[in-house]
């Protein structure tokens, strides 16, 4: 919001309060000499990018995603880690329009142009936009493999914080991490060279924190990578059942020589142990993966939700943390027991409380780091109750009980013993079926006797409109029921998760990604 120029400040009204979502994104301060394709490539992680329109004179864009929930998910990657093009900073709002007409305008050729060759490769055809041409435009010779150094390691960057950044441009299959020249480096091979550039584009020169831990990022000469052992110098995350090979150097010798001597490849850990505590980060926190075959919770999950999940917070969370500061909320409506409900389809949510001084203002500690990340990219940004719901990693730890006797209405509730949890099994099936909210229903756990009729009239009594509603052909214990809106579905989800149907059969309710 506030700049040094003072005409910017009457342009944007300070820090207004941000629209609300729109597919359209209104992008500000961009260097002056930048691409088409370099803008495009900013929402290129989250979904097709369908339209772009470049205000040179005025250093802004305007950047139309196919979908809304793109967008959502486009903004709040950003919000806590700024876009950068040609090492400065690019502010994305949402925009007041819904969708861009630039049919009429002039200069549209530029963009146009762009938006095809982007959509060309996302497609699966070859040449790459944003590659100056000398370095080879076609990917044929391209390495699905990227050499990451990390500079200004003030604060140990683990193989898992590796994972979670890179999972945002595709699939991560392998990564081995080494010291070299004193220097903390990573090689990390991608599904698809296709992936490796736009995470070479979008995160080279990047802080992985705050004013630290900068990745310097090369594709490497070797085309795929070996890797023996899975801990936590290096992992394969399509075999898991290799051995932990305790303390062996995790690279194998002919590997180990395109390093260089073999003995280098030490901790990675060794500079910057002592560090950690100085700067107070906790000891990466629950960002520990589980060594459980489908216990992987955010590694096994599908594609549509990966899409949301990054390890970097912003100056106030803490790299780790699994309590979310969840702000405007509608007071009159919500409850500790909604919040679980709703924040437990990301995750098993241990403590809710509501902000007794601040009722639109709720903490939510969930399980682990990576539920709570999930929980934040999902629902941050949706409408609940009339008003649009935020979500950030908070600056505290944990959610503190009330002491004995002290007031408090009851908005502090610990449900850390709930049989309610959907993640608690290792390997449990719900691990693949976190979804967006969407505005149709899964419903399961349907006894035999219970009618299309009673479960459509169950939804309008909980007042919801109808669209869709078909059980499952091959088995009639499961449901799809489609709603007025997202937010309707939300709401229902809430109030209808667990409800009871009769004959010892509680229904479940879940987000789904079909339609029906």
């Amino acid at each position: 919001g506030s700049s040094t120029n003072g005409n910017d400040n009457k342009k944007f009204k300070g820090d207004r309060p941000p629209c609300s979502p729109s597919r359209v994104l209104h992008l500000r301060k961009i260097p002056c000499d930048v691409t088409e394709a370099e803008v495009i490539s900013l929402g290129l992680p989250f979904g097709k990018v369908t339209n772009l329109l470049m205000l040179k004179g005025k250093s802004q864009a305007f950047l139309e995603m196919a979908s809304e929930e793109a967008a959502v998910t486009m903004v709040n990657y950003y919000t806590p880690f700024t876009p950068h093009l040609r090492s400065q900073p690019v502010y994305i709002q949402y925009s007041n329009h819904r969708e861009l007409k630039t049919d009429n305008l002039p200069n549209q050729a530029r963009a146009q142009a762009a938006l095809q060759a982007v959509s060309a490769v996302q497609s699966g055809s070859l040449a790459l936009p944003g590659a100056p041409s000398n370095e080879g435009t076609v990917l044929p010779g391209q390495s699905p493999v990227l050499r990451i150094i990390i500079e200004n390691l003030f604060f140990p960057v683990t193989l898992e914080v590796l994972h979670q950044i890179f999972s945002k441009f595709g699939t991560v299959l392998k990564i081995i991490t080494f010291t070299k020249n004193n220097q903390f480096q990573a090689l990390l091979q991608y599904a698809d060279p296709v992936n490796a550039h736009y995470a070479k584009m979008a995160l080279d020169g990047q802080n992985i924190y705050n004013a630290c831990c900068t990745l310097r990022i090369d594709f490497s000469k070797l085309t795929s990578l070996n890797v023996k052992y899975n801990n936590d110098k290096s992992r394969d995350f399509t075999r898991l059942d290799l051995p932990t090979g305790d303390g062996q150097p995790s690279l194998e010798p002919p590997m180990a020589a395109a390093f260089g001597a073999p003995g280098i490849i030490s901790s990675p850990y060794a500079g910057a142990a002592g560090f950690a505590p100085a700067i107070g980060f906790p000891q990466a926190t629950g960002l520990s993966v589980p060594a459980v075959p489908g216990a992987l919770g955010p590694l096994t999950i599908t594609s549509s939700a990966v899409t949301g999940r990054m390890a970097i917070p912003g100056a106030s969370g803490i790299p780790g943390n699994s309590v979310l500061l969840v702000t405007n909320l509608n007071p009159d409506l919500i409850t500790p027991h909604g919040l679980f409900i709703l924040f437990g389809v990301y995750g098993d949510v241990h403590r809710v409380k509501i902000m007794f001084n601040k009722k639109e203002n709720a903490l939510v500690q969930m399980a682990d780091a990576n539920q709570a990340q999930l929980a934040m990219n999902h629902l941050s940004g949706q409408r609940l109750y009339g008003k649009v719901l935020r979500a950030t990693l908070s600056k505290h730890q944990a959610v503190q009980l009330p002491r004995e006797g002290q007031e408090d209405q009851g908005l502090t509730k610990d449900f850390s013993n709930s049989p309610l949890h959907r993640f608690k099994k290792p390997g449990s099936k719900n691990f693949q079926n976190i979804f967006p909210p969407s505005a149709t229903l899964h419903l399961s756990n349907i006894p035999p006797s219970v009618t299309v009729d009673d479960l459509k009239n169950l939804f309008i009594d909980a007042g919801c409109s109808v669209k869709a509603f078909k059980f499952f052909q091959k088995d009639r214990k499961m449901a799809l029921i489609q709603l007025g809106s997202v937010e309707e579905a939300i709401q229902a989800l809430i109030e209808l998760h667990n409800h009871d149907l009769g004959e010892n059969h509680h229904l479940r309710v879940s987000f789904s990604k079909s339609t029906i």
